[in-house]
């Protein structure tokens, strides 16, 4: 089926009892499916509750500007407004924080204030943050191997990796990140996490790993040196979670609850989806708010307000830069599971397939945060028109 921007009639996806439009459990996350799937992961994926707590809500102020007919580009180039451009980019939710108040704010596709949206791999840069704070405690060395922590992967590719290594996606482990392809370790990955069924028809011989740690086991091999070059791959953010676990004793919810979503003040407790052993997939199953990831992008830009170790993300905006790290980040770098923008601003960005983006700048005190359901796993012309206008919008806001 097409794909549907939010200006088009919507299909009656999972509507009515029994769905005219039942979502298929292979292609769940494929246009037009994802645009009610990713507002919806609890109805058809065991998940386990990240608690925002009993304590305070982290209120936040407003100063709303009317930003509708801001003039930006759209995909190639043209000249347009900021909500056609949403609209044209299949956005379910925009929020531009300036100064910590919130400037714009707009909901699309049925997606409201409390709806729980999927992170995709933002999801990364919740972990990398945890991370961070346990390392801050000394409970974690990044410069240890990797073995220290988990010796299993003493017979795996990570053996030899530090722990920074495994932060930074500069492991030489051979892992394909190749989403179109059931057979990748990416697409293995989909069917240990329960996130998918074993494709029909597939060759039946071939063992499917049963959860992700099983998986992590079975990458034996090593393409290039520990350390010698970045290469973007999901597993990497995994191995930190089963570290995090293994020195705490605490599963990743849990630690994300206690560490992070009850000190910053969420509105909502947020999800992981978790495979058949109870892990929560660190790598992308995380599903929040639109306010609440705003929360999480200010609580990054405020310095950590003593939650988040402060030495911890001015390392984390010291990437090393080139060579091109990303087709939309053409000065882009990585560093400690978040995207640097480039190294004038260091300019931290939390990114997600379909089009899921925190983008946190000091420079001019903004949080922008951009959920959506591109058609597409990436679009790199969407992706760069996105990133102008949130430079468009810093640029009208002063």
């Amino acid at each position: 089926m097409d794909p549907y921007r939010n200006s088009d009639p919507r299909p009656p996806i999972m509507q009515g009892s029994p769905p005219q439009m039942a979502l298929p459990k292979l292609d769940w996350d494929r246009p037009p499916w994802n645009r009610w799937a990713f507002q919806h992961i609890r109805e058809f994926l065991p998940t386990i509750e990240v608690w925002r707590g009993n304590g305070h809500r982290h209120r936040l102020e407003r100063a709303e500007t009317d930003l509708d007919g801001l003039a930006v580009e759209d995909s190639e180039g043209r000249a347009t407004t900021l909500a056609g451009l949403l609209d044209e980019t299949y956005t379910d939710g925009f929020l531009v924080l300036k100064g910590g108040k919130v400037a714009y704010e707009r909901y699309f596709n049925g997606m409201d204030e409390r709806t729980l949206h999927l992170s995709q791999s933002m999801a990364k840069s919740i972990t990398g943050t945890v991370f961070g704070i346990l390392v801050g405690r000394g409970l974690i060395d990044p410069a240890k191997p990797v073995t220290a922590y988990l010796p299993e992967l003493g017979e795996t590719g990570w053996v030899g990796a530090s722990v920074q290594h495994v932060l930074d996606m500069t492991t030489g482990v051979r892992f394909s990140e190749e989403y179109t392809d059931r057979y990748s370790d990416i697409g293995q990955v989909d069917v240990a996490t329960g996130w998918k069924p074993v494709p029909p028809g597939s060759d039946p011989d071939f063992q499917w790993p049963s959860h992700l740690f099983e998986l992590i086991l079975r990458l034996k091999d090593k393409v290039r040196p520990h350390g010698a070059e970045f290469e973007y791959r999901s597993i990497e953010t995994d191995v930190l979670a089963f570290i995090m676990e293994r020195v705490t004793g605490k599963r990743l919810a849990q630690l994300v609850s206690e560490e992070l979503w009850q000190k910053l003040g969420a509105d909502e407790s947020a999800c992981f989806t978790v495979d058949s052993a109870g892990y929560a997939l660190a790598d992308g199953g995380f599903n929040a708010t639109l306010r609440d990831y705003a929360r999480f992008g200010q609580l990054i830009l405020d310095k950590g307000r003593g939650i988040v170790p402060a030495d911890w993300i001015d390392a984390t905006r010291n990437g090393k830069h080139g060579p091109v790290f990303n087709p939309s980040l053409s000065e882009g770098s990585y560093r400690n599971q978040f995207w640097i923008e480039n190294p004038r601003s260091r300019a931290l960005m939390c990114r997600g397939v379909f089009g899921q983006v925190i983008h946190i700048d000091w420079d001019t005190s903004m949080v922008v945060v951009k959920l959506s359901t591109y058609p597409d796993f990436s679009n790199v012309a969407y992706s760069v028109a996105t990133l102008k206008a949130v430079h468009a919008i810093a640029k009208a806001l002063g």
